[in-house]
């Protein structure tokens, strides 16, 4: 039998969260013997550093804020996953992805600012753009959600505040930071994933509809694997949840070794630069 890895510790765990769970906070609460849970529990009493999962987003996102706990100075945990662009070695922060979907200004202005913070610390980015999601690019486009949260964030200085941005640019690799409600980043995040994923689907299905187009395909596979490649955001890592007491980072259901392997990275890069003090003490500061 081959002799554990001197660096991996097993712990048995007994439980397992569906997939398909309803109601996550019941979840997390009846399968208290799941991965999941006595990970955030290590991390919330520090035998841990960081949390890695694959498991339910949902579930994630109650354990990462009910077990680990929210920072005292953070009104409400966002997710913040990173999207690819169509630039080249460019991604973009979404931030809320979907941790609160009633969100209020206080939380938008927030999100700008805890992103930005690790954008910088993580991401290596010296200076992010912010944008705030919206219908449209003009000032006192949107809901009084967005109107307000506009005001908050263009107001405080250590935020580079670039104005609105819509949907249909959050690709472009224009800004290195969007800022949504959880309810609309959720759906705008969805939507470009599904959209990358089926235009893919159909370049594949037309190239080997006809004879001269596997030809084509022959030629261009090198190409195509590069976009494929630009494409996925598992090559970054995860989607970390900030504004709880310890790195939660969760990866994506489908992940493979690679995939997992640059969440690790992601949280190890996360605590090295002590993100979650950083993040503290930039909010007690205002």
């Amino acid at each position: 039998m081959k002799e554990p890895h001197d660096r991996i510790q097993i712990v048995h765990c007994e439980e397992v969260i569906p997939m398909d769970i309803k109601d996550p906070a019941m979840a997390i609460r009846k399968f208290k013997d799941s991965s999941m849970v006595r990970a955030c529990k290590d991390a919330k009493t520090g035998a841990i550093d960081a949390v890695v999962s694959a498991g339910a987003t949902g579930a994630l996102i109650a354990a990462g804020t009910l077990v680990v706990k929210r920072l005292k100075e953070v009104e409400r945990p966002a997710l913040a996953p990173v999207m690819p662009t169509i630039k080249k070695n460019k991604y973009t922060i979404l931030c809320d992805a979907g941790a609160t979907s009633d969100a209020k200004p206080q939380y938008l202005y927030q999100n700008a600012k805890i992103a930005s913070i690790y954008a910088r610390e993580v991401m290596h980015i010296q200076n992010p753009t912010v944008a705030l999601l919206n219908i449209g690019t003009e000032d006192g486009k949107g809901t009084d959600l967005q109107k307000e949260a506009f005001a908050l964030i263009s107001a405080d200085p250590s935020i580079n505040f670039v104005g609105n941005m819509e949907g249909k640019t959050m690709i472009a690799g224009e800004v290195d930071i969007i800022v949504a409600d959880g309810y609309s980043g959720n759906i705008a995040l969805k939507s470009v994933e599904g959209t990358s994923k089926s235009l893919l689907s159909l370049i594949k299905e037309e190239f080997l509809s006809t004879t001269r187009g596997k030809i084509g395909a022959l030629l261009l596979k090198p190409a195509i694997s590069r976009i494929k490649k630009r494409m996925d955001a598992s090559e970054v890592g995860g989607g970390i949840l900030l504004g709880v007491s310890a790195p939660v980072i969760k990866a994506h259901g489908s992940s493979d070794a690679t995939a997992l392997m640059n969440a690790i990275r992601q949280a190890r890069e996360t605590v090295s630069k002590d993100v979650v003090r950083k993040i503290s003490e930039a909010l007690k500061s205002n």
